[in-house]
This record gives structure tokens, sequence and C-alpha cells, in this order.
């Protein structure tokens, strides 16, 4: 229970990564604000909260307008302890609402609102509160796709997160307020169906190296220790949760297999 006595606010709370970090501060006795547009899916997750015997409340909003994330902030720091902050809340090609027609600006409009905007909007107004409680932390979500260029203005946005972590680490510190960031790979969530946190599923090859697709729970264990006092040390870091995907060369996959036993040790293999 490393969270119990502190309040816990979680940004696109009410599905996918989100919910799996809701559930897991919860079962870690924080008291929990989630906020998100879908209101029908947020009622979904505060019952949800309600079988895990934990305290979560939701709050529409859309994060990337300003005056909305103003309203979120005062409404969840009436609560008066609010010790942490994840920045989950972001879309990537699939619900970026950027239709083939939309100009360039439109695109970035879109792209940059999701996923920075919304970002940098909540951390700025929840810092004198974490500041008020005493210290605390920020940990924001970012993606493996900083590292792809064929992800376009998503992994320019998600890079731009991670710059912000550390900008929010050094403003942070004289408070006793740390900023973190974790950049999952490919996550199972209720989304997809294709690749299924069990195996590989229907993709090319394996989207890690252990043959299957983070979970939720994986992250938002990723979340609470950068969170939690355990990290007390550690601050303007991004960890990255891919399964080793980031690490693995797949062109080279037919050289592993030949040469595997030359390249590597052997210790665990069978050794000619």
């Amino acid at each position: 229970m490393r969270f119990r006595g502190k309040d816990v606010l979680v940004t696109g709370g009410n599905s996918g990564i989100g919910r799996g970090i809701v559930h897991y501060f919860l079962k870690e006795g924080a008291r929990v604000a989630f906020a998100g547009r879908d209101r029908e899916k947020g009622r979904a997750v505060e019952a949800e909260a309600k079988a895990i015997e934990g305290e979560a409340r939701f709050f529409q909003c859309d994060l990337s307008e300003e005056h909305q994330v103003e309203d979120l902030i005062g409404q969840t720091g009436q609560w008066g302890r609010l010790a942490v902050v994840v920045n989950n809340a972001g879309a990537g090609s699939r619900r970026s609402g950027i239709e083939p027609g939309d100009r360039p600006g439109a695109r970035w409009d879109k792209m940059r609102g999701a996923n920075l905007d919304s970002t940098y909007f909540v951390s700025s107004y929840a810092l004198p509160l974490l500041r008020d409680f005493g210290g605390g932390a920020i940990v924001n979500i970012s993606s493996t796709a900083t590292l792809h260029g064929n992800w376009g203005l998503y992994c320019v946005a998600k890079a731009a997160v991670e710059a912000l972590t550390r900008s929010l680490a050094i403003e942070g510190a004289p408070h006793r307020i740390r900023a973190n960031c974790v950049s999952p790979g490919w996550i199972a969530t209720e989304t997809d169906t294709a690749a299924p946190a069990s195996g590989a599923g229907d993709w090319t090859v394996a989207p890690s190296v252990f043959g299957r697709m983070g979970t939720p729970a994986e992250i938002a264990a990723a979340v609470a220790f950068l969170a939690s006092d355990e990290a007390s040390f550690i601050t303007g870091q991004t960890l990255v949760a891919d399964g080793g995907l980031s690490i693995l060369d797949y062109t080279s996959l037919s050289l592993l297999e030949q040469r595997g036993s030359v390249l590597f040790s052997g210790m665990v293999g069978d050794i000619p």
C-alpha cells in the first residue's frame, strides 16, 4: 500500500493503459481521480473501482483545452492531498481525428493537442498542488514511437513529451517534485484484438523479444515505481518498457538464427 493517504490523478484513465494505471494505484491504496472524454467509459471504471474496494472519481474533460484542465485541477485540488500526476492521455494515428484532407496546421494541432498540450496543461496547473502537499511525482507516458520516424507527428509530439519531462524535473526539483516518463512499446488493451498479450497473434514478427505484447498492468507497475519513494533519486528520466523491442535488429534475425551460438555466449543454448 505504497500510496495510502495520497491522491493520484490519471489522465486518459477511462480505457487502455490508463485504466490499468487506475486499477493499479487503487490496489496500492490511493484515492484516484481520473479524466477523459468518454463519460460512459468513465462511469464503467468507477464501477470497477468499487469492486477493487477503492475510491475513484471520473472527471469528464477535454485535456487539450486549457480552461477545462484548469477546472479539472481545481476540482481535484479540493481533495487536498494530490501527490501523483500521471499524464497518460494521448492519441495515436487511429484515434487522432486527423482526416486525409486536413492541412498540415490542422494535423499538427490535433496531434499536439492530444499528446503534448494536455501533458503541459495538466502538469502546469498541478505543480502548485504537488508543492503544497510537500512534494510529489509526475509520470508522463511517452511511446517508443519516438524512435521511429514512420509514426510521423505522433512520434514528434511524444518526443516533445519526453523533453517536457526533463524541463519539469528541473522546475520541480526545488519543491521535491520529481518528473519521469514511461515509454511503452506495444501494449494489448481492450481495443487490440489482432495480437493478444498471450502471443504474437497475426503480427508478421513478434511485438517483443518475449513473443507477446505487454499488458496495461506491466506499464502501471513501472509508473507506480517511478511515482513511489523507491524512486526518490530518479528524475528527468525515460524508462522504456517495450519487452526489448527497441534493442532488437529485426533485419538480422535470420543471421542470428544461423550464427547465434557464435555471436553470443552459448551458455544457455546448445553449444556446438
